[in-house]
């Protein structure tokens, strides 16, 4: 089923939105009618229609608002220069939420009706797994955010965070500086906690430390108390935590009041302002995270993109963070590969989207063989805001 509402944000220039979902579950903001043109045939319309999937309902769904805002900042600011390759960007917008069959009926709708040129979103990696049957050979696909590493599918391009470059680094600095050695897992029961564990097992022998724990809890889970005490029972220095949005959010809230902030160190691997809000200042005692992108960065092109951030969408517009910010590099990236490529055929982006630099809000982004190359921020949680200590 199909569900529109007005435009409801001032923009400068405002892009073309469709939105498809459940009328049940949270529509995005800022989106507008469907225009006559997506009744045409297939390569009648000069607009480029970027089928943009983001989530908008459970633990993840606390990501959709910054994550539409920061896609919305991309099209307007690059339709404001003529588009890419000559041709205006127009968003369609997609809730990613909800059961995966439902999520990969959306996107086949996106391809075969409703013609989207392109694939792009942050969405949680489960949802990728299942997309990316729809739209190998036949579109782009383009995944934003934080994820497991790996991805080599063709036509799927991944531009985040992986375990080696993200979290490597933050539990060595951890070990040496922190004399960190007995860690405990805890993430979300799903793809990207599976593998990321994996591998950060290695990383943790690698700095001489053991795991004396670890479970996956089902994804909406919020009572912790049961995690909590065989925490508590297994003494580590450090809780390493995987976990998703809202499950993250009542998950530290809950460590906290049990009394173990002040005596166990926390590293996240998936947290940035928006679930720092929602923990609470008086919760995120040595409490540390590392990312790609932190709106507390002090750097150039950081101070550009959050001064157009606020000035289109408002001083108490949804904080952005990381999760959020990767729609924005995501269309960036596609702005770049398509440059170079002088096509948006599937091969020809993939090729040049394989090894390349563009530049975004984390500044100059590098590709080497399909894997993001950025500097890693290890951030210490200052009230509801990240205090950088390290950059790697």
């Amino acid at each position: 089923m199909l569900s529109t509402v007005p435009v409801s944000a001032q923009v400068n220039v405002p892009p073309h939105l469709l939105f498809r979902g459940s009328p049940a579950q949270p529509r995005a903001p800022f989106l507008s009618p469907l225009d006559r043109d997506r009744l045409k045939p297939h390569g009648a319309r000069n607009k480029l229609r970027i089928g943009n999937f983001l989530t908008f309902s459970g633990s993840p769904g606390i990501w959709g608002p910054s994550s539409t805002n920061s896609a919305l900042l991309a099209v307007a600011e690059i339709n404001a220069r003529g588009g890419i390759l000559g041709r205006e960007l127009e968003l369609a917008m997609y809730d990613s939420g909800g059961a995966i069959e439902d999520v990969v009926q959306r996107a086949r709708d996106a391809v075969e009706f409703d013609e989207v040129d392109i694939i792009m979103g942050s969405h949680i990696s489960a949802v990728r797994v299942a997309l990316r049957k729809i739209t190998r050979g036949r579109v782009p696909y383009i995944y934003t955010p934080v994820y497991e590493g790996g991805e080599r599918t063709p036509g799927v391009m991944a531009i985040g965070e992986v375990p080696r470059s993200q979290t490597r680094p933050a539990i060595h600095w951890l070990a040496e500086t922190k004399k960190a050695l007995r860690w405990y897992l805890i993430g979300s029961d799903y793809v990207w906690p599976w593998q990321s564990h994996r591998s950060i097992k290695t990383y943790i022998a690698e700095a001489g430390g053991q795991v004396v724990g670890e479970e996956f809890v089902p994804v909406g889970e919020d009572h912790h108390e049961a995690h909590l005490a065989r925490i508590r029972a297994a003494r580590p220095d450090v809780v390493l935590i995987s976990l998703i949005g809202t499950d993250s959010i009542t998950f530290n809230r809950a460590f906290a009041e049990a009394g173990l902030a002040a005596t166990t160190l926390r590293l996240a691997g998936a947290m940035d302002e928006t679930v720092l809000l929602g923990i609470g200042a008086d919760n995120t005692e040595n409490l540390f995270c590392a990312s790609g992108y932190f709106n507390s960065v002090g750097s150039k092109a950081n101070d550009d993109f959050m001064s157009r951030y606020t000035d289109m969408f408002g001083a108490h517009a949804p904080p952005v963070g990381s999760v959020g910010q990767s729609n924005y590099e995501g269309i960036r990236f596609l702005q770049a590969a398509a440059e170079r490529a002088g096509s948006l055929a599937l091969r020809s982006l993939e090729a040049a989207g394989g090894n390349l630099v563009y530049a975004g809000a984390r500044g100059a982004v590098t590709i080497r063989n399909g894997r993001a190359d950025m500097p890693i921020y290890l951030c210490e949680a200052d009230g509801l805001d990240f205090s950088v200590i390290r950059t790697f």
